[in-house]
C-alpha cells in the first residue's frame, strides 16, 4: 500500500475495492472503473443517464473517460444506492439538496471501513503470532 492522499480524495473505499487503492492516473476507461468499484459496466452507463452529475469525458471514439473525481462520485452514487438502498430518484434528490452532507456522510463512513479493515488486520497478525490463545469475541 503506498502513501495514501486523504486530503485529495483520491481513495476507494476498501469495502468496494477488497484491497486499498490510490487512483495515480489522469483517465480511466469505463472497464477499468468497473473493476475497481466493482460495479458491471452496464451499471455505470444507466447511472450515467439517470445521474446528472455523472459524466465522464469521451474522446473522438466516444469512448468514456472517468477522471479520479468522476470515480468518487460514482462511489457516492453507490453508498446511496446500494449500501442505503436509496431509490434512483432519492439518490439523486439527496445529491442535489443536500451534496454536503452527503459527503460528509461518505466520508466518515469511508474512514470507519479502513479503520475498521486496519483492526481486523491487526486481529489476523495477533492470530498468526499468538495461535493457541483463543481471540476475544
Amino acid at each position: 500500500m503506498r502513501g495514501c492522499k486523504q486530503p485529495a480524495k483520491l481513495i476507494i473505499s476498501i469495502y468496494l475495492c477488497k484491497t486499498m487503492r490510490e487512483l495515480d492516473k489522469k483517465f480511466y476507461k469505463i472497464g477499468d472503473v468497473s473493476e475497481i468499484l466493482g460495479i458491471p459496466e452496464s451499471t455505470l452507463r444507466y447511472w450515467e443517464t439517470q445521474f446528472t452529475i455523472i459524466k465522464p469525458k469521451r474522446n473522438k471514439k466516444n469512448i468514456r473517460y472517468y477522471t479520479p473525481n468522476d470515480i468518487e462520485i460514482i462511489s457516492k452514487v453507490y453508498y446511496l444506492v446500494k449500501e442505503k438502498g436509496l431509490k434512483l430518484d432519492a439518490a439523486q434528490a439527496q445529491i442535489r439538496h443536500n451534496r454536503d452532507g452527503v459527503d460528509k456522510r461518505f466520508d466518515a463512513i469511508e474512514q470507519l471501513k479502513g479503520i475498521k479493515e486496519q483492526l481486523l488486520g491487526f486481529q489476523r497478525t495477533l492470530d498468526e503470532i499468538f495461535p493457541n490463545i483463543p481471540a476475544a469475541k
